[in-house]
């Protein structure tokens, strides 16, 4: 006798939820990344699990983990979300008048003052129904959020020999290769001589760095390392730039900094070339391939390339990831 097949309906909502599991990790991250309590979340996979009609959580230790069938299912919820990612983009490009709703932008502390400050100046003027949010935070954080739909743009940087992990449905384009630079006290034996300074020539000096795993502790680490023989020695640590600065023009550190935050002609500070080989970062924003429709981010992409052309800097797309 033939076994029936049956047949059922799976809300995308719910499904959603379980791609969140399966990516987050526990119920009350998934609560607290969208705005619900943990039990609604729970009640909500267990509708998901009578409806797909196998189990799809079962228990591990104080929380719970995804079964195998509900691992298959959440990958197939993730094209099956993009592709309603997608509808919803093109419905809203169909209905479009002015931009307008919401729209989440993260950056690293620079590039938001000098590029996505300006710009969301600009779409308050021109876009008055679009909600633009700016939150500060550095690309490592930034980038997975943005591929699960926490944010909808990443202002980022990605230093030379650090590239960032490639994820899988976000669309990157390039805004700037931005040289990085040797920053001297005023009062340095070098910062007399103008044109390039060799990194060797600074192993005796104290410097001033990010704190440990930034990419900018790697950058002074790898460069003075590769190019200068040496491990410097790092007496000062701030993940802001403008103490940096300041530590240098007093005097008290030399430091790499990327040419975005050491503009020349700052008093007490000489900046200087690396003798022996060209450094840098490159500066770029990222969108979800998926949002390319959709007016509200189109009209925060056009005001971000308008700042950044403004500033002199070319813009290059590439195509998604994955």
């Amino acid at each position: 006798m033939a076994t029936a097949k049956r047949s059922f309906m799976l809300d995308v909502r719910r499904l959603r939820l379980l791609r969140e599991l399966h990516a987050r990790g526990t119920v009350k991250a998934v609560a607290e990344a969208l705005a619900y309590t943990p039990s609604a979340v729970s009640q909500q996979l267990a509708v998901l699990e009578r409806e797909a009609g196998v189990p799809l959580l079962e228990k591990a230790g104080r929380g719970v983990r995804l079964t195998d069938a509900a691992v298959v299912l959440a990958r197939h919820a993730g094209t099956l979300l993009e592709q309603a990612d997608r509808a919803a983009a093109a419905l809203a490009a169909a209905a479009a008048g002015d931009p307008a709703g919401r729209v989440r932008i993260a950056a690293f502390q620079s590039i938001a003052l000098r590029v996505g400050a300006p710009a969301l100046r600009t779409l308050a003027r021109e876009a008055p129904g679009l909600r633009a949010e700016l939150v500060e935070a550095e690309p490592e954080q930034a980038l997975p959020a943005l591929a699960l739909g926490d944010l909808d743009l990443v202002l980022g940087d990605e230093w030379q020999h650090q590239p960032h992990a490639r994820l899988a449905g976000l669309e990157r384009h390039d805004l700037h290769r931005d040289p990085v630079r040797i920053l001297l006290p005023a009062s340095h034996p070098r910062a007399g001589a103008p044109g390039v300074v060799p990194l060797a020539a600074l192993a005796g000096d104290a410097w001033v760095t990010g704190h440990p795993g930034t990419g900018w502790e790697e950058l002074v680490l790898r460069s003075c390392r590769e190019l200068g023989g040496y491990d410097p020695d790092i007496r000062h640590r701030a993940n802001d730039s403008v103490l940096a600065l300041g530590l240098v023009e007093a005097g008290l550190a030399v430091t790499l900094l990327p040419g975005l935050v050491a503009p020349a002609g700052r008093p007490g500070i000489a900046l200087r070339e690396i003798a022996e080989r060209a450094v840098h970062r490159t500066i770029f924003a990222a969108t979800r391939a998926a949002d390319a429709g959709r007016p509200s981010l189109a009209a925060v992409r056009a005001a971000i390339d308008a700042e950044a052309a403004a500033l002199g800097w070319s813009v290059s797309r590439r195509p998604p990831a994955g």
